[in-house]
């Protein structure tokens, strides 16, 4: 017997099916010959089944061989049923016909969807599909239904010549005009460059599956105009795009990637016209929240107590519905926390301040994405929960030189905007501008709670040197009489002078950090603490960390039977 070294590979087409002839009868009829009609009827039935059968075996199998589906069989994973296919335009080039446009079903809610069909001359562009994908958003817009994109597209058709450009910009501008109508979400799969990555990401949130590529150009551009050599992924990976807040969601493959789509879809409304989708849920609003209560302790009590870094992600946990809820660039600023949950089966934004990353200091990235964040939640009538914890803003020139000032301003502009029923949870540190910019009463907070572990105040603990300046300087003041005192003291007891003058200085600092302790321990009784924020009503309650979730979701609940949900008719601000 000879070994065979030929590799096999799986093949779709079956060397033993029949093909039989279709015929075209009506139930009941008398038989009779073929004529006109029924020739008419099998072209019509061809023209249906050509987009479906335009891939051929080969290039669906080479489609399977690099990991990817086809564009059919991304669109029946996400279905509920059949897809209504609309556009099925077929030119004598095949204008049309690598671009997919259809209405589904998922989760019982109606969704328009496009897909690139890479099989069909890479998924590029002409302008008649331009044209079929700002119809698809015109009717998306019209009948208030979210959008789903199924990007795989080597870009603009070359041959088409600006016929493929005019596409992309017939799409760019009725993807813009529906921005803040309806959601959409866009995947990103296979290799997709120029038009194929700004379209996309003009949708309210992108997914990209790893070992995918997106960019304005690809390596081969990077190497022949500046000389670069960079991989695929080094230039437009997801490993990029998640920490650029270019892609929102990294997913390992395809699958994950719809998953995606449809959890997500759980938590967005149809339109800007509507709430966010209601959940009953069997978890009580009146659930005891003890694992924050034992998360705080175990902190707190710590050796490094106040000043101990702890996950906020637990306490989102501890505030939703079975402690579901979903993270948007989670790769991306990890000093602040994005995420989308319920609680008592309302859809509820989460913006956190995360100490367990650089103290959960707001810095030009996390200022950032918290802002466009709120801006979604403004937009589409999601209340949101502030849970703040942070020293401050980042300081420093590297900061200052790439624009922390306008980050922040953009992040306060998004939170003085805000109309959306929303609330503050002070949670640990609340210092100076931060504090001032976070969501508070005067920025139009409807509800702001404080934890007992609450230290708010104009400094952080550096506010001793301003506070207690008279007292410190009289300490700092006394040092060296009472170096020279105790130096005295110790040549008498029978040290030698430089002995006992090393010995008295070791004694004086110790004493003057204590003191200095001393100030700082007064400072945190006196001033670092919810007393005076309650006392003048910058705050409306202290609440008990095992009570949290239970006074959120109850003041939430009224809050939202008081709000209309409609679209955004506020002043378009300047900046954004």
């Amino acid at each position: 017997m000879t070994s065979n070294t030929t590799d096999l590979v799986a093949s779709l087409s079956n060397p033993f099916a029949t093909h039989d002839e279709r015929e075209f009868k009506v139930p009941g009829q008398v038989a009779s010959e073929p004529g006109l009609y029924e020739k008419a009827l099998k072209a019509g039935w061809e023209m249906q089944q050509r987009p479906l059968q335009a891939a051929g075996v080969k290039s669906i199998q080479r489609q399977h061989q690099k990991n990817r589906m086809t564009v059919w069989e991304r669109i029946e994973y996400l279905a509920d049923e059949a897809p209504t296919v609309l556009y099925q335009n077929w030119g004598p080039n095949l204008d049309g016909a690598s671009l997919v446009t259809a209405l589904i079903k998922i989760g019982g809610r109606d969704v328009a969807i496009y897909g690139h069909d890479f099989t069909v001359r890479a998924g590029s562009m002409d302008a008649t599909n331009g044209k079929k994908l700002a119809r698809l958003f015109e009717l998306a817009a019209k009948r208030k239904i979210p959008l789903v994109g199924l990007n795989d597209s080597a870009g603009a058709y070359i041959p088409a010549g600006v016929g493929g450009l005019d596409g992309y910009a017939d799409a760019f501008t009725a993807l813009r005009k529906i921005s803040g109508v309806v959601p959409s979400i866009m995947c990103m799969f296979g290799f997709n460059a120029g038009g194929g990555s700004y379209l996309p990401r003009q949708g309210s949130f992108l997914i990209q599956p790893n070992e995918t590529f997106f960019g304005l150009t690809g390596p081969g551009v990077v190497k022949s105009v500046l000389g670069e050599d960079v991989t695929a992924d080094e230039l437009g990976g997801p490993g990029v795009h998640s920490q650029s807040g270019v892609t929102d969601f990294v997913v390992p493959d395809e699958v994950a990637a719809l998953r995606k789509v449809r959890a997500l879809l759980n938590y967005l409304p149809g339109n800007n016209d509507s709430a966010p989708p209601y959940q009953a849920s069997s978890d009580p609003v009146s659930r005891k929240t003890w694992d924050i209560d034992i998360l705080l302790k175990k902190a707190f009590n710590s050796s490094t107590g106040y000043n101990t870094p702890f996950d906020i992600g637990i306490l989102i946990q501890q505030l939703c519905d079975h402690g579901d809820f979903i993270e948007l660039q989670a790769e991306r600023a990890r000093n602040t926390i994005t995420a989308l949950g319920r609680m008592g089966g309302n859809v509820v934004g989460f913006v956190a301040n995360n100490s367990a990353v650089a103290s959960g200091q707001i810095d030009i990235a996390a200022a950032y994405k918290n802002a466009r964040f709120i801006r979604f939640c403004n937009l589409y009538n999601i209340p949101v929960i502030f849970l703040e914890d942070t020293t401050g803003f980042l300081p420093g020139r590297e900061q200052e030189a790439r624009g922390i000032v306008q980050a922040g301003r953009a992040m306060l502009d998004a939170i003085v905007d805000l109309r959306t029923p929303r609330f503050l949870v002070l949670v640990r540190n609340a210092f100076g501008g931060a504090y001032a910019s976070y969501n508070n009463y005067a920025t139009g907070a409807d509800f702001v709670v404080a934890l007992p572990t609450t230290r708010v105040a104009v400094m952080g603990p550096a506010g001793v040197e301003y506070v207690y300046k008279d007292e410190l300087r009289k300490i700092r003041g006394s040092l060296a009489e009472k170096i020279t005192a105790e130096t005295r003291a110790q040549v008498s007891a029978g040290l030698a002078p430089d002995e006992a003058r090393e010995m008295a200085e070791q004694l004086v600092t110790v004493w003057a950090r204590s003191e200095e302790q001393l100030l700082a321990q007064r400072y945190e009784q006196e001033l670092m603490n919810p007393n005076e924020a309650l006392s003048l009503g910058s705050i409306s309650q202290i609440v008990m960390p095992s009570d949290l979730r239970h006074v959120l979701a109850e003041h939430m609940d009224f809050c939202l039977r008081h709000y209309t949900p409609e679209p955004l008719t506020s002043v378009q601000r300047e900046f954004h």
